[in-house]
């Protein structure tokens, strides 16, 4: 007898083709088949979709919170060609301008008023206003990614695109960027505070890689750039004023694919995760790093040792849960991935400000992880952990409201089994390795997004 093979999953999780946060960690968009949605980045909450028919997207960039996106075609049927960029006013749901290239767009950064494409071989600059105008352009290296980044903060002025030489980083300084408009009765004036080091004085490139680039990050002040590259094993955090490099952080020992990195907003720490589906958080400042080294680092000084035994690996980490178990019916062993199942593993990272239940106590920093399976993560770092039971609130609350909520390297339980919050395990900590494993980040709360906020 033959068995055609079938799928049988506990939940229909919803394919998102792409999903991002915008600068600040506020929002977040997806594109899927039937259209795009932004939502709430914390607490989870839908703020409007949009049901589009005829294609779909690549990927949606919110600017900011406001109700400017920006779209690119793409995926199985693209519903706009791929080599033009259109600018959609969400609050009257409709395209308000388009940018018509000779490529295909790769990539896409902006800031209040101030657009970046990326193509193949170079970068388009434009001014965003009532009229989008062509500002200016740049030559780089092959960039098959797209990649680039450009600082959001008020007075910011730094576009970071991939450099003329394979593994180099350019700089480049753009007027300032204007600090929102603030809402109600307008404040004082106040003085504008300087930048001690202009820009004049900031350097060019920065030499950051011998291979390929594959991230580019730069948090709102643009006071920092983090890189990475192909081999997927180094992050480099680097001083953009003077090009020199402040860390040098190890991912891990085997080549991964590093999809992003995140910087706090206070820039103390970054996350980054990759296609093996684990998040990784060092911290970047502070002469005391709380990252992890070696054992063996204490005897650097005495002998000669590979740098290798100098490296800081991350002091945190969280695993995200694979797809629910799927049952495969076939006449032959093969247990290969169906090709239209969403990659679970697949997922963008962003950092929240949660308050604290005790109002003494500033806001903690966690970790948002949105899967391309439809999945919402919100994550605790150990540290706060230790601070929240070392002071623990004279009112205690119930745990968060979660439900479906998977463990840490394990699979989603169906639907139909009840929900619980997970934790640590106990001996975690023992089992500890130098540079393979760290303190695992506390899932405080799990939920669903997509095809569960009516989705067809």
């Amino acid at each position: 007898m033959n068995l055609a093979r079938h799928s049988i999953s506990a939940t229909n999780p919803v394919n998102l083709i792409d999903a991002r946060f915008d600068a600040d960690f506020q929002i977040f968009t997806i594109s899927t088949p039937e259209g795009f949605a932004v939502y709430r980045a914390w607490p989870l909450d839908l703020v409007r979709k949009r049901e589009l028919s005829g294609g779909t997207l690549q990927f949606v960039v919110p600017c900011h919170t406001s109700s400017l996106l920006f779209l690119v075609g793409g995926g199985p049927s693209p519903l706009y060609p791929p080599n033009k960029v259109i600018l959609w006013d969400d609050a009257i749901g409709s395209e308000v301008a388009e940018l018509e290239f000779r490529e295909r767009v790769r990539g896409i950064a902006c800031r209040r008023g101030w657009l970046a494409v990326s193509l193949r071989r170079r970068v388009v600059v434009f001014t965003v206003a009532e009229q989008v105008t062509r500002y200016k352009e740049w030559d780089t290296c092959d960039n098959p990614r797209g990649i680039l980044a450009i600082a959001t903060g008020a007075y910011s002025t730094l576009l970071a695109i991939a450099g003329r030489q394979m593994g180099h980083v350019q700089l480049i300084h753009l007027p300032p960027c204007s600090p929102p408009v603030p809402k109600g009765p307008p404040p004082p004036p106040t003085p504008r505070k300087q930048n001690p080091r202009s820009a004049k004085s900031s350097i060019s490139m920065i030499a950051a890689h011998t291979s390929d680039l594959t991230t580019l990050t730069v948090p709102p002040s643009g006071r920092l750039l983090a890189t990475t590259s192909s081999r997927g094993t180094l992050i480099r955090i680097w001083d953009t004023h003077t090009g020199k490099l402040i860390r040098e952080l190890r991912r891990g020992t085997n080549k991964a694919d590093i999809y992003g990195i995140a910087f706090r907003p206070d820039e103390t720490e970054i996350c980054a995760w990759s296609n093996n589906g684990t998040v990784h958080v060092f911290a970047v400042t502070g002469s005391e790093s709380s990252n992890r080294q070696s054992s063996l680092s204490v005897l650097t000084t005495y002998i000669p040792h590979p740098k290798y035994f100098d490296s800081e690996w991350s002091y945190a980490q969280y695993r995200i849960p694979t797809q629910s178990s799927h049952i495969y019916l076939s006449s032959t062993s093969s247990r290969a991935r169906p090709a239209d199942l969403p990659d679970e593993d697949r997922c963008v990272v962003g950092w929240v400000s949660v308050p604290n239940d005790d109002p003494q106590r500033p806001p903690e920093y966690q970790l948002i992880a949105l899967t391309y399976g439809g999945g919402w993560y919100r994550l605790a770092l150990p540290g706060a952990l230790a601070s929240r039971a070392a002071s623990p609130s004279p009112s205690s609350s119930p745990g968060p409201t979660s439900h479906n909520v998977p463990k840490s390297g394990s699979r989603p339980r169906p639907a139909s089994v009840s929900s619980s919050t997970s934790r640590a395990s106990k001996g975690k900590e023992k089992e500890r390795k130098e540079g393979k494993e760290g303190i695992t980040c506390i899932l405080e709360e799990f939920r669903r997004f997509g095809r569960w906020d009516g989705w067809t």
